[in-house]
């Protein structure tokens, strides 16, 4: 069988060919959804689209988010405090290569070659080679009720950017972690035998875990609306919190992906090789080569007037590598049919609308599988064969006339059996974790963010969520929520019947108050309380956590445990 690396192969040559039709271009900036809301927020406020990139794909490309930046310096009405000044200069210094403003270097470089400039540890950048070195810390401590072991993490490395002839750029992360997870966290990886966003790991101290992660990318501007990037490393979709199409809660993959932006329309294809499951010696992932699977996605996002923007996308998961999968301006749903209807196949839509200056309304639909009968027939209630995960979001930028007040409201939910399959390998995983909502399927969800900067060093973030969603009481038993199962196997339901919750019913409310103190750039103190309560059908009573957290991150990206 043909190996996934042909198509890397053929990318090479393409960057080749193309060689002297290149444009100016960037490195890409990792999804940190802190980062990108004070990005994203003054989009809402100006109440019309990005004419830079389309938000209803990430991550963002330097030099384009610069040039946004630029427009933004030039544009008061939307930088209206302290905060926003202070943001404005943060954003656009952590990708000064890019910009046309006149940023100040360093007052005091270290040891007069060392930062230089306040985000960049060492760089040189020329006419023909750019290049920036930053390290990584992340040191965490803190404590969680009726937890023996202390929750920790030590996270120590380097991050490389840079560019070649302002034509290739090219991104590296290395990383190398051990840690100890609060208790739900600890939890959710020994059922899935996987870390959330890591892949092979090995045991730390009994209950620990240790990993390595590596990230990188090149990317290339093939022409003034084409560009290609290969890398290893998470995307995301929509303009929630959560995702239905891909995002960024899996372990990194090996993908290829072209952006074409032409007027008001551009169009997404991703072509990705990812790990179907794993092998375990003693409940350990062992050394060797795993099951792959390959995933293929198609967005094309389109403007409708100032303020509105729609998408629409086709993915299939299938086993084995499928040449008809890699035209990009085909529907991949009529290709798979044409074939006997061998892979998984979603269809679905997202969309926002800025319905006035500071408010934005968003949302997202998957369809899985889809019988009109069944779904509007008295007698075809609660279906198997009509399987969806949907979205609806609502965000309100400098909320109640203070600025710097941000709340966003979600809800989201997902049928029974979404997102699996019958096929073994073709479900939407990676790494035997969700390739989109951490919850799986069979869920019910609502979530509430509500971001402050008071002082413009200092972010205050309170999320609140509550779940509902039913479990499977025992590893033969299938009602619809575990996407590692085969929807086909272990179903206690026929046909109909099935809601949303079915199985042992659990519900989850859980906050999480962040303090994050900017102290240098990108150097933050973080200090956070997590309040976590589970009442479930099979326990005598309620499960209550409180779990307190102080932290010091350098170049790191503030761990997320809301799942």
């Amino acid at each position: 069988m043909l190996s996934f690396r042909f198509l890397c192969f053929c990318s090479r040559i393409f960057l080749l060919l193309f060689s002297q039709q290149a444009f100016s271009q960037g490195s890409y900036i990792p999804y940190n959804r802190d980062y990108y809301h004070k990005i994203e927020r003054y989009e809402i406020l100006q109440k019309r689209n990005n004419p830079e990139f389309n938000t209803g794909f990430k991550p963002f490309r330097r030099d384009i988010v610069a040039k946004y930046l630029d427009s933004l310096a030039e544009d008061n009405s939307v930088i209206r405090s302290k905060a926003d000044e202070f943001n404005l200069a943060y954003l656009s210094q952590d990708n000064w290569e890019f910009s046309s403003q006149d940023l100040p270097e360093s007052k005091k470089p270290f040891l007069k070659s060392l930062y230089r400039r306040p985000g960049d540890l060492a760089h040189y950048e020329g006419d023909e080679f750019g290049i920036h070195l930053s390290p990584v810390i992340y040191l965490s401590g803190g404590t969680e009720t009726d937890n023996e072991r202390n929750p920790a993490r030590l996270a120590r490395g380097l991050v490389i950017r840079g560019s070649v002839d302002k034509k290739v750029g090219f991104y590296t992360y290395l990383t190398t972690s051990e840690v100890y997870f609060p208790s739900w966290v600890k939890d959710y990886a020994e059922y899935n035998g996987a870390v959330p966003g890591e892949g092979f790991w090995k045991e730390y101290n009994t209950d620990g875990y240790n990993y390595f992660s590596a990230l990188g990318h090149v990317s290339f501007q093939i022409t003034k609306h084409i560009e290609i990037q290969v890398g290893h490393d998470r995307n995301f979709a929509g303009e929630g919190y959560r995702s239905f199409q891909i995002s960024d809660f899996s372990n990194p993959y090996m993908f290829v992906k072209f952006n074409t932006k032409v007027w008001k329309f551009q169009l997404t294809n991703l072509w990705t090789q990812m790990t179907a499951d794993v092998f375990y010696n003693r409940g350990r992932p062992t050394d060797g080569r795993y099951p792959q699977k390959y995933f293929a996605y198609n967005r094309l996002g389109m403007n409708v007037g100032k303020s509105m923007n729609f998408g629409f996308f086709s993915s299939i998961m299938t086993d084995k590598i499928n040449f008809n999968y890699f035209n990009p301006f085909i529907f991949l749903r009529w290709v798979e049919q044409q074939q006997g209807t061998p892979d998984k196949v979603m269809l679905g839509l997202d969309g926002k609308w800025i319905f006035t200056p500071g408010m934005e309304l968003y949302g997202q639909f998957a369809l899985d599988e889809f019988v009109f009968n069944e779904f509007f027939g008295i007698d075809g209630k609660g279906s198997k064969r009509n399987k969806y995960g949907a979205q609806l979001g609502y965000k309100y930028i400098n909320a109640f006339g203070l600025n710097n007040l941000d709340l966003q409201l979600e809800w989201n939910q997902a049928r029974p059996y979404t997102f699996q399959e019958k096929v073994d390998y073709q479900s939407y995983t990676n790494w035997r974790t969700p390739l989109t909502h951490p919850r799986g399927a069979n869920f019910r969800e609502f979530v509430g963010i509500l971001c402050y900067q008071p002082l413009p060093r200092l972010d205050l973030n309170l999320t609140g969520m509550y779940q509902l969603f039913g479990a499977d009481e025992s590893p033969e038993v299938n009602w619809g929520g575990d996407l590692l199962k085969n929807r086909l196997e272990g179903s206690p339901t026929g046909l109909f019947g099935n809601y949303i919750g079915q199985g042992v019913e659990n519900q989850v409310i859980q906050t999480n108050l962040t303090a994050s103190y900017m102290v240098k750039h990108n150097f933050f103190i973080d200090a956070s309380h997590y309040l976590r309560r589970r009442t479930a059908q099979d326990l005598n009573a309620p499960v209550s956590s409180h779990y307190i957290q102080l932290a010091f991150r350098w170049n790191f990206i503030r761990p997320d445990f809301n799942y």
